[in-house]
């Protein structure tokens, strides 16, 4: 019989820990975005619309981007657009953004409770707009106004709804900014986010069961793609193939915590689709002709019975969260400045002058004419009333729009009620 052996006692485990990611600067900080891997302008391939998925996963690690910096526009996803479509965008451009700073002005001044800008995202919704077609339909968050400013939507109902009062198409039930316009094919914006990415599979299920033509699109933020809707909605769309697109507006930041938190280690938000079969691209949301481009090759992908397609805009929110938010508080004052991709605005304006189709001089004429366009529509929706106005929708509005035919216990209060 061998000598027992002495086993040496394991030793005790260390304590477990979570890991939390956190922002490679703070405030007060010097800003930085060097981990942000920024390829040439276009070095990026263009695949073929049916592409087998499995063949293009470096899309969802790459960028996308067709203006390099001397203004052109190069590589396989660029010329798709005329001079004039292009200054069509730029102004599109333009009035998002001084429509952002009259209503931001009238927020402060107390004539509305609430507002969010665009700045430094316009070209993601006015770019993609372009490249729908009449009845498709879009499942947006809170900053995608400019696909209804694109599609030519009322400047007057925005601000109308803005104010709440009495020409309000919604009639007081939205919160401001929260528009909605079947006509436009513009979806109720939705309080809780990521729920318009599975709202907008259904109806895309929807439209293919009909055998309709129309497609849908989904948008969603950087920091609501940690919502389980996210990935449910790419069950979805990838089992049944749904007519539709997903946007991820990878803007840096959530409400206050960095675009880190939610991505997790996946490495970029885009590579998520790569689970699910997915065809999944990453483009610069900052250059207008990229955004366009994609966008129409995802949209014929979906037309074409060809599946879903996953887009990450890969821009940068300039501005605050909302009016009720302070990002003093959790980055650096000087980080949109440094800023790798720039602003979408001049990049388009630069382009155009390179390619002798506009000038600085046409440039400041153009803003001044625009500037005096939104006021004009500013002033009527303000004769309409704001917040604080006598203004404002009834109390009957709240019973109407609701069922098609009022159940009797709504009539019933409304009677109550006196209206």
């Amino acid at each position: 019989m061998s000598p027992r052996r002495e086993v040496a006692p394991s030793p005790a485990p260390a304590p477990l820990k979570l890991h939390v990611p956190e922002p490679a600067v703070r405030p007060g900080g010097t800003p930085d975005f060097s981990n942000i891997r920024i390829p040439r302008a276009g070095q990026v391939d263009r695949p073929s619309v049916d592409v087998d998925p499995e063949a293009i996963r470096d899309l969802a690690f790459s960028v996308i981007r067709v203006l390099n910096r001397d203004s052109e526009a190069v590589g396989p996803w660029a010329g798709a657009l005329s001079d004039s479509e292009l200054l069509e965008g730029l102004r599109h451009m333009m009035t998002l953004r001084a429509f952002d700073a009259r209503m931001q002005m009238a927020q402060r001044q107390g004539k509305t409770s609430f507002y969010m800008q665009h700045m430094g995202e316009e070209a993601v919704s006015c770019a993609f707009r372009k490249a729908l077609l009449p009845g498709d339909m879009n499942f947006p968050t809170y900053r995608q106004a400019g696909l209804l400013i694109a599609g030519g939507y009322s400047l007057v109902e925005m601000a109308c709804q803005i104010y709440s009062n009495t020409h309000d198409p919604l009639k007081g039930r939205q919160l401001p900014v929260m528009y909605s316009s079947r006509e436009h094919g513009f979806f109720s914006i939705s309080g809780n986010l990521a729920t318009q990415y599975i709202q907008a599979v259904g109806w895309a299920m929807a439209s293919a069961i009909k055998n309709d033509t129309k497609i849908a699109v989904g948008w969603i933020g950087d920091g609501a793609t940690a919502e389980s809707d996210f990935h449910a909605a790419l069950v979805f769309a990838s089992t049944y193939r749904a007519p539709v697109v997903l946007n991820i507006v990878n803007n840096q930041w959530a409400i206050s915590t960095f675009q880190g938190i939610a991505r997790g280690g996946s490495g970029t938000f885009a590579a998520r689709g790569l689970g699910f079969g997915i065809p999944a691209l990453r483009v610069d949301g900052n250059d207008y002709l990229a955004v366009h481009a994609v966008a129409k090759w995802a949209c014929e992908r979906a037309r074409r019975n060809l599946g879903p397609t996953l887009i990450e805009h890969v821009t940068y929110r300039v501005g605050a969260h909302s009016t009720s938010d302070d990002p003093a508080g959790y980055r650096p004052k000087t980080e949109s400045d440094a800023w790798p991709l720039g602003d979408p605005v001049i990049r388009l304006k630069n382009h155009l002058i390179v390619r002798g189709a506009w000038s600085e001089e046409r440039h400041k004429q153009t803003e001044a004419e625009i500037l005096d366009t939104v006021i004009s529509a500013q002033k009527e929706a303000e004769s309409y009333g704001t917040l604080h106005s006598e203004q404002r929708p009834t109390a009957r509005d709240m019973f109407e729009g609701v069922f098609a035919e009022m159940p009797p216990h709504l009539r019933r209060q409304r009677q109550e009620a006196g209206v």
